[in-house]
């Protein structure tokens, strides 16, 4: 197989922008409706969201590992092992985010009581969380059913999920958030209700288009058969190190907005805002990352190491391109985009400095982790863990800096996103110009 044109890489890397947007319009959802509750709201949202965003990050790490060995053994044309992996990791998923729902139930107002100096943004936090956590289970299944047609690169199906649940999830949002057709105005509450119902459907119809088509029975996935530990911990054994990763990395976005809450409910706010446009402006980067993750392992798999550099800087070049359009359209209209989350005017005012430093941050993101992706490909994901912890300290110390010590103005605070991604990419680009990765056998 030789490096993919740019066409089978886009036809790899849209289905899943889209699917990793619909996740996204549930953050801009409740955003945007809650930027019109109020401000404590607004804030309460980004920390009760971050927390949870944390502990979803244990099934994307997992499946993040385990999209790299069915890629893997795609590439070997081991189809039969792809089915024994997936229904295994659905063991683990399954039973891991039962545990962390029951315990986030009754353990997590206190968790985050101690963090936030406001009465006021602590109950409403603690509202959203109770109810939002509830999405967990179905949110890991749908992640793994991602990993699966993405290392398979039979990507189609995600589009379609993606827009059932960006659509149930929109309509239930309004109605349960203010109260329409009927509803109770549930507020924040309701958010959450929202986002559980979106992400039960969208399982549901992963589910019943798997087993209807025929042609993905080659991969003997629903067999049931009684759980098998030695699968379970050779994809941890990949999954491990990928879970952490993501945990310390989003758990240090949570550190990050407690920092952020210190300096007040307008800064918190601001970077609500900030996060939910990070998190829709840079989809089709992360798309990139999942494609080039996957083509790393596959190549690897075929015993062609030599075409691993070649298509990293391929995507590189493919994200950089992508990214650069879309981030200058994005430069000429602030106040408008700003709007669709806040009609408050000084809110929107407050926010403008902070858009463009993301904007220039999410430019060099998209460059830095693709790098970073390719060393995820490659399956030393004990190095990737190591990077990532060694640019989070640096990262968390620079954000401390600016916020707690020196109380700075919040524009100056998100600068903190280029140390992450210029550390990030220096420390990937390192490992595979001289890392030992091309014989590792997973």
């Amino acid at each position: 197989m030789s490096i993919p044109s740019s066409r089978a890489i886009w036809d790899i890397a849209w289905p899943i922008m889209l699917s990793l947007a619909a996740q996204s319009v549930i953050n801009i959802t409740d955003t945007a409706f809650l930027g019109r509750v109020g401000e404590i709201e607004l804030g309460a949202s980004a920390i009760g969201g971050l927390l949870y965003t944390t502990l979803f990050m244990v099934g994307f790490g997992f499946s993040t590992g385990v999209q790299i060995l069915i890629a893997r053994r795609n590439g070997e044309k081991n189809f039969l092992a792809i089915g024994r992996i997936f229904d295994n990791s659905f063991y683990f998923l399954g039973l891991t985010s039962l545990i962390i729902i029951w315990g986030v139930y009754n353990f997590g107002p206190a968790l985050l009581k101690p963090h936030i100096s406001s009465p006021a943004v602590f109950e409403a936090s603690s509202k959203f969380l109770i109810y939002r956590i509830f999405g967990l289970f179905f949110a890991s299944s749908c992640l793994l059913f991602r990993s699966f047609y993405t290392g398979i690169t039979f990507t189609k199906y995600l589009s379609m999920s993606s827009l059932l649940m960006a659509g149930i999830n929109v309509i239930l949002a309004y109605a349960l958030i203010f109260g329409k057709w009927g509803l109770p105005p549930l507020g924040i509450e309701g958010a959450a209700i929202a986002s559980v119902i979106s992400e039960a459907c969208a399982l549901i119809f992963f589910i019943f288009i798997t087993r209807k088509n025929k042609i993905l029975s080659q991969y003997s996935l629903f067999q049931w058969v009684k759980p098998d530990l030695a699968i379970i911990k050779s994809t941890l054994g990949i999954s491990g190190f990928v879970m952490l990763q993501y945990v310390l990395s989003l758990g240090s976005w949570f550190v990050f907005f407690m920092f952020i809450e210190k300096m007040g409910e307008r800064s918190l706010a601001v970077s609500n805002i900030i996060r939910s446009l990070y998190l829709v402006l840079m989809i089709p980067g992360w798309a990139f990352c999942s494609v080039v993750s996957t083509l790393v392992s596959r190549f690897l798999g075929e015993k062609r190491p030599d075409l691993v550099m070649p298509v990293i800087l391929k995507i590189i070049t493919f994200s950089a391109i992508t990214m650069g359009l879309i981030l200058a359209i994005a430069a000429l209209f602030p106040r408008i985009i700003i709007s669709v989350f806040t009609n408050d005017p000084s809110l929107i005012e407050a926010t403008v400095p902070s858009y463009y430093i993301i904007l220039g941050a999410l430019f060099l993101f998209a460059i830095m982790s693709i790098l970073f992706n390719g060393v995820l490909g490659t399956a030393n994901t004990n190095f990737a863990l190591g990077i990532e912890a060694i640019t989070l300290f640096v990262y968390l110390s620079f954000a401390w800096l600016i916020a707690v010590r020196l109380q700075l103005k919040i524009e100056y605070v998100w600068t903190s996103e280029f140390i992450y991604s210029t550390l990030t990419g220096l420390l990937s680009l390192w490992y595979l110009k001289k890392g030992n990765w091309r014989m590792k056998i997973i």
